[in-house]
Parts: C-alpha cells; structure tokens; sequence
C-alpha cells in the first residue's frame, strides 16, 4: 500500500526503515527476510524521504517515530533533519557506527547476549564494536542512550552476563524483547512454543526484580507474554492498531502486514513493542483512535 494514498487513520507512533542498507547482517534480523521489501540498491531521495515523512505525521498525527533501517546512521542527513518532524524520537542501531548528536532523543543500541553468543548472531568482533561506542560516548551527550536484547533460545541462559557486562558503561538501562520468528521457522533461535518459551520470560522477570534500575521492561507486560496471555493480546495486536510501519521500496514507503514484515508467526510474537503497548493500554494511558 502506497501510504501517501492510504486512509487517514492516526498512529500515535510509527516506525520507518530509512535505509535498506546495513553495515551488519544479523541471523534473526526481520528486515531482510525474503517476503519483506529491502533492496539495499534502490533508495528514496533525502528531500523526497522528509517531504513524504512530513505529509504522513500530518495525515495520521503521528507523534513518536521510531527510526530504523538497514543502520539508520548511514544516513544522518535524514536523521538530523527528520526528528523535527515528532516530538519524540526513538534510532535503533546496532552500535557499529558512532551515535550523533540529536536533541529529543533517544538511541537504542543492539546487544543480543555476551561475545561469543552476540557474535554468533550479529559477526564476529560485534560486540567489541558496540563496547568501544559505548566508551566513547560522553556523559554530556543529550540523547538517551540504552540497549536492548532479542531473547532467543540460544542466549537465553546468558542474560545476566549481559546486564553485568552493560551496567559498567554509558548504557542508562536496558529492555528484552523477544524473537519474533516467521512462520514454520525450525531455527535454533525459536522456542517453537509460548510454554517453552515461559521459561525465558520469567527469567528476565527475574532480572527486572534484581536490577530494577538497568532492565526497563515493565512488569505487566512480561507478564503478558507469559502463554496463558499472550495469545489474547496477539489476537487483538495493539501494534497494528497504534503503530504505522514503513518499509522501504524504492522511491515509496509500503506498509507490511506488521512492524516485523509480511512473514511473521503472530501466535509465537514476542516483540517488546507488542507487550508495552497492551500494557499501556490496561492501564489507560493511551488512545486508540
């Protein structure tokens, strides 16, 4: 769907791929996955990607952006220009490039698990790379600066060894979301099951209750995602209804059948987005409409 045509339904929030170019290529990175649209060689105009970036905040009163890529910081003319558009912004980067001044801001900074396991994931000398940024980010730097963990099946006994790793650096705090994987996925990194997956969600509880300062998911909304709930909030996702994706293709921006593509298994979601928004809703904090 072309959004410049689309309905004018409003987002509080939204999420764009500004580039489909990456300096990584992680094993469980959705954006790349064949169903979705993410030819690294065909990219939107700067001018062109701010005028209809505009037109959208207007159309659907858009209010919070979620920058993404590809690593968004290949293109830090969008970035410096596009945050003026929201009154809240959010880049998510996979550490590899040197974060940019940006007021209103908050970066958060992907760490998927301990060396040996983030490399894994992520290519080796990653999670070095993402240490040396975070040394050198400055403690005057306006942004917030945070990390966050995809819990999978192969890092899920190594978490705590991450928190004790991160809180020694210029990382504020951090959040676990949860693989999202694609239908009939048989990886290594899938439970396969919301039961089997119980046992890393109450884990990370676990975390939260221990280091309440640094893991910033929300007690509610790991509760969620427990089995016995988290069908019901995946029937009526709370993301589609508040959060307009936009994916990259070519000169226009597509919307996929969720912020995580057109291939995802809803019934296995983990997504921290997911949770914390049917959270924030129980408590009734924000609009639907």
């Amino acid at each position: 769907m072309n959004q410049t045509e689309s309905s004018a339904h409003q987002y509080p929030a939204a999420m764009v791929n500004i580039t489909n170019r990456c300096t990584l290529r992680c094993k469980h990175c959705f954006i790349y996955r064949d169903e979705n649209p993410n030819d690294a060689n065909a990219e939107m105009e700067s001018p062109t990607m701010l005028k209809k970036l505009a037109e959208l905040q207007k159309l659907h009163g858009i209010q919070h952006m979620l920058w993404m890529g590809g690593e968004p910081l290949l293109r830090p003319d969008v970035l410096k220009e596009g945050i003026t558009l929201f009154s809240a912004n959010t880049v998510t980067t996979n550490g590899t490039i040197y974060p940019i001044e940006l007021p209103n801001c908050t970066y958060v900074i992907s760490v998927d698990g301990p060396p040996e396991l983030n490399d894994a994931i992520r290519g080796n000398g990653t999670f070095k790379k993402v240490m040396n940024t975070l040394s050198r980010i400055p403690k005057q730097f306006a942004p917030t600066v945070m990390c966050q963990c995809v819990v999978t099946r192969q890092n899920e006994d190594a978490l705590e060894e991450l928190i004790k790793l991160l809180r020694p650096t210029r990382a504020e705090g951090m959040t676990f979301s949860f693989y999202v994987p694609p239908k009939d996925d048989s990886s290594d990194l899938t439970w396969g099951s919301l039961e089997r997956r119980d046992q890393a969600v109450h884990m990370v509880m676990k975390l939260k209750e221990k280091y309440p300062d640094f893991v910033w998911n929300k007690g509610r909304s790991l509760e969620l995602m427990l089995s016995e709930n988290a069908k019901a909030v995946t029937d009526k996702c709370p993301s589609k209804r508040l959060v307009l994706p936009l994916y990259l293709d070519g000169s226009e921006f597509v919307t996929p059948y969720c912020c995580y593509g057109n291939d995802v298994d809803c019934d296995l979601c983990g997504a921290w987005v997911v949770f914390y928004l049917a959270a924030k809703l129980e408590e009734g904090s924000l609009r639907t409409n």
